[in-house]
């Protein structure tokens, strides 16, 4: 890389910065319960209803009046089924199932293995309270269960629809529409001779989603102008658009020249960082992001991390986190760029893996962070970013 380009090139903390300042939270919307996994909530989740919502038997058994039998058995209250309509009287008992309503003046229930039963008549020893679950024991109407913030999981999701919630205030995921472009690169089956996989497009989607986004569609594209230019006016709904190769100065990196057709605000091009230099982010007027990455997949991956993730964390509200940590092995810095280099954690600190090319992912396969080593590092400890996980 010429001396000049390294001046023009913005660091790579300033292209984060300014990734990040892009980027405005979406505003608030209420979603279905089924829409709002992943994302996080912008208000306090509270109980509509209490749990349980009634006095329930927690056992199957008797549930019993008075503090000692023998009690006679004049009804039966299955879980779902109607209440026993009448206030029990000392010495009555009626036979419940396990989450049924206990009826008004029952004091505890008699488990069926504790039970001694003839005929209309039941007798064992019972503890008073014993085996009801007292409405709101667990959650009480109004009881705020989570607060502004928090990541809607799958179990809270479940806890949410225990509540009474249909929909919940979330922070929508933001939209993300990707654009695979080049003549050489096919989508499947094994590659002619010139021709290359797409490693760029199936990794993204769980990236983007690992960062807080959702992508709404991947669409190839061949190289030259026209096709671009119609795709990316064609996207104005997306938050962001992720443009994979087109992005260097090539005769077939067309993405610059298209975004000043299209009026578009060029805010970092090209950033002073190993793998991933011809990086760039732009604003359409009036529209999406626009997120320029290398056709290297590594490259891809480093420029990935850099530009689109903070946008991403920043469009869905999630908060930035920082980690750090020693290097357990020998990594050599560059003079004037940041290296991404891929690492496992360890009790010793972050390892390199090894295998870090632009054009591959080896590396970062093997690997479960990018340690973030400054120009001239020399030592101490560095930033780790991490990749995410199967799970």
């Amino acid at each position: 890389m010429r001396h000049d380009q390294q001046v023009e090139s913005t660091p790579w903390t300033a292209a984060r910065a300014l990734a990040a300042g892009s980027a405005v939270a979406l505003e608030p919307v209420p979603v279905p319960l089924a829409e709002a996994l992943g994302c996080r909530l912008t208000a306090p989740l509270t109980a509509l209803v209490a749990v349980p919502g009634v006095d329930v038997a927690a056992m199957d058994g008797y549930a019993v009046a008075g503090p000692r039998g023998p009690w006679r058995v004049v009804g039966r209250v299955l879980a779902g089924g109607a209440c026993h309509g009448e206030e029990l009287g000392p010495g009555q008992a009626v036979e419940i199932a396990t989450g049924a309503p206990v009826p008004a003046g029952a004091g505890a229930v008699l488990p069926y293995e504790r039970a001694k039963a003839a005929g209309p008549w039941v007798d064992g020893q019972v503890e008073p309270g014993r085996h009801i679950r007292r409405r709101g024991e667990d959650i009480a109407e109004g009881a705020v269960v989570l607060g502004p913030g928090s990541v809607v999981t799958p179990v809270a999701l479940g806890l949410a629809a225990a509540l009474g919630h249909d929909e919940l205030p979330v922070r929508p995921r933001p939209r993300v529409a990707v654009l695979v472009t080049g003549d050489e690169v096919v989508g499947e089956g094994l590659p002619a001779p010139g021709r290359v996989r797409d490693a760029i497009g199936p990794f993204l989607p769980g990236l983007v989603a690992w960062a807080g986004g959702r992508v709404t569609g991947t669409d190839p594209l061949p190289d030259g102008p026209d096709a671009l230019r119609a795709a990316l006016a064609a996207l104005v709904q997306a938050d962001v658009v992720v443009v994979c190769g087109a992005s260097s100065k090539g005769p077939a990196d067309h993405l610059r020249a298209v975004l000043a057709d299209l009026g578009a605000g060029v805010l970092v091009d090209g950033v002073a960082v190993r793998p991933g230099h011809p990086q760039l982010l732009a604003r359409l007027a009036d529209g999406p992001l626009v997120v320029g990455l290398p056709g290297n997949p590594f490259a891809a991956l480093g420029a990935a991390v850099t530009l689109l993730v903070p946008i991403l964390r920043e469009l869905a509200g999630a908060p930035a986190g920082t980690e750090t940590s020693a290097l357990a092995g020998a990594v050599r810095a560059h003079p004037h760029d940041t290296r991404l280099v891929p690492v496992r954690r360890s009790g010793r600190g972050a390892v390199p893996v090894g295998h870090d090319r632009p054009g591959s992912l080896w590396g970062a396969a093997l690997a479960d962070a990018l340690a973030v080593v400054p120009p001239r590092w020399t030592g101490g400890p560095v930033e780790l970013i991490g990749l995410p996980s199967g799970g």
